[in-house]
């Protein structure tokens, strides 16, 4: 029972470090990227649709980022979200896809983004010692019970110290990536 604990324990931390590195992803560097908007919002018929499915992403160069809708009734559309959120780009639209460049960044922009980043990889670890925290009270239950001894539970507990000390290593390594990409010219 307690190795079941352990094992779910495990597939949610690697859910929340996969959560984490996907949320550095969203923030904008002076590089193209799809991840920073392929989960945008855009109202479609009446309802609200990410953006990845509505259109399609390339990158022509570096700093481009080539919109392709499926559906070419959808470009106000596209455009209109794309102007609404925080991502301070302006679309251009030839009637058939929609064009976004990305200036290059400021220092000041860089710092701002890196502290964001700092914060979303804090969040992560938040996650993970929750997840812990729930693993642990579990494996109390187990020992309440008597389906574990107390040499069991330390045991079981140093193991479940491990996994999220592995974990938090891996938030701090994309953390760590992601500032060297936000703070490089």
């Amino acid at each position: 029972m307690a190795d079941l604990v352990l094992e779910e324990t495990e597939e949610k931390m690697r859910k929340a470090v996969a959560h984490a590195k996907a949320e550095f992803a969203s923030v904008r560097t002076g590089r193209a990227s799809p991840a920073l908007i392929e989960k945008l919002p855009v109202e479609y018929y009446g309802t609200e649709v990410p953006l990845q499915q509505l259109a399609g992403f390339t990158v022509p160069e570096a700093r481009q980022l080539l919109i392709n809708p499926y559906d070419k009734a959808s470009i106000g559309s596209i455009e209109k979200a794309i102007q609404n959120s925080d991502l301070g780009l302006t679309p251009s639209n030839d009637g058939n896809s929609i064009r976004l460049t990305f200036p290059p960044l400021t220092q000041e922009r860089r710092k701002e983004l890196v502290k964001r980043v700092k914060h979303m990889a804090e969040e992560g670890r938040v996650a993970l010692r929750n997840i812990r925290r729930a693993a642990r009270h579990d494996l109390e239950s187990l020992e309440k019970d008597h389906e574990l001894s107390s040499d069991e539970l330390s045991r079981y507990e140093k193991e479940l110290d491990k996994k999220i000390h592995l974990h938090e290593a891996e938030i701090d390594k994309a953390l760590e990536a992601k500032e060297r990409e936000l703070l490089e010219d």
